[in-house]
């Protein structure tokens, strides 16, 4: 969504609303483990303030907040979670606009910020003992350091040199 700016240079108005739902296009997801990202909604404004560093000089400030939720892929079961989001976002708008068309692309504000909110292991298991097979069955941390480890007596005999 490219936001003009026009208006709020000339002064002609003190700040830009930004309230919208977006849904974010599968290609932009597809090689990490999230499944979807639907009705992500948007508030917040664009301003202009005073600079710290010079009094006569005007910088333009973004502040939004992102709500929503994020389907991904749960790390033990595979099945879809649901993994809600609440983001805010407040910074100097310096160099993220095209200052030659006063425009503003505010989706790559909201793609950055949602990315980095994406967890890389997610799980809601609770119940680990319904995976299992062959030879093999998951267990949980503490099961780990409370079950006999066949390499106990090696490890400790590192620790120990």
């Amino acid at each position: 969504m490219e936001i003009d700016l026009t208006l709020l240079h000339s002064g002609t108005i003190e700040q830009i609303n930004i309230t919208n739902l977006y849904t974010i296009p599968k290609e932009y997801f597809s090689t990490n483990q999230v499944l979807e990202i639907n009705n992500i909604k948007v508030e917040g404004k664009i301003y202009q303030a005073a600079s710290d560093d010079d009094e006569e000089k005007f910088q333009d400030y973004i502040q939004y907040k992102i709500k929503g939720d994020i389907i991904l892929e749960d790390s033990i079961s595979l099945e879809p979670v649901n993994y809600p989001i609440s983001i805010e976002y407040d910074d100097i708008l310096e160099e993220n606009y095209k200052k030659n068309e006063n425009t503003l692309d505010i989706f790559q504000f909201l793609w950055e910020n949602i990315l980095l909110e994406v967890p890389l292991q997610f799980t809601k298991v609770k119940d680990l003992s319904k995976f299992h097979g062959d030879g093999w069955k998951l267990i949980s941390e503490d099961e780990q350091k409370t079950s006999n480890n066949p390499f106990s007596d090696l490890l400790n005999n590192d620790k120990e040199e």
